[in-house]
């Protein structure tokens, strides 16, 4: 009865805002303030109201969003000790030491630089410095008389 009541004196207040707004040749302004104004009463009529405060006002209600609470909290916190554990990928024995025999096979191929990893100097090749890079630019500037 009181949110009913409630939603009865918004609504009320918010028509009298979208008059005043309309006084005021602000038409689009008053005609959205009239269609927010007017949604708490129809949510009343509806019986949404009525549902909501059955909801909140209800302990066994709460009681059940505690319980599923409780219950994602379970579930999320085992899945992140199995991630972090040592052997945590959550698979059976058989499965794990598939997994570590298919790793070995392909460890030797593993070894080869990836493509992003620079390259180790190669020993035929002498290795530029800093100072050789500048001196190209260094007698490119001269010629011009730079």
């Amino acid at each position: 009865m009181l949110a009913e009541t409630i939603c009865s004196a918004v609504s009320a207040a918010g028509l009298g805002i979208a008059v005043v707004t309309a006084y005021r040749r602000r038409f689009l302004a008053a005609a959205r303030i009239a269609a927010y104004s007017l949604v708490p009463v129809g949510l009343v009529m509806t019986g949404v109201v009525e549902w909501l405060t059955g909801i909140v006002f209800n302990p066994t209600v709460w009681i059940g969003f505690g319980l599923l609470g409780l219950a994602w909290l379970i579930l999320f916190t085992t899945r992140a000790v199995e991630r972090r554990s040592p052997g945590g990928s959550g698979k059976p024995a058989k499965k794990q030491a598939k997994a570590r025999a298919s790793a070995d096979a392909v460890a030797p191929a593993a070894s080869k630089p990836s493509l992003g990893a620079a390259a180790p100097p190669r020993r035929d090749q002498p290795s530029t410095t800093p100072a050789d890079d500048f001196s190209d630019i260094e007698a490119i500037l001269r010629k011009h008389g730079i």
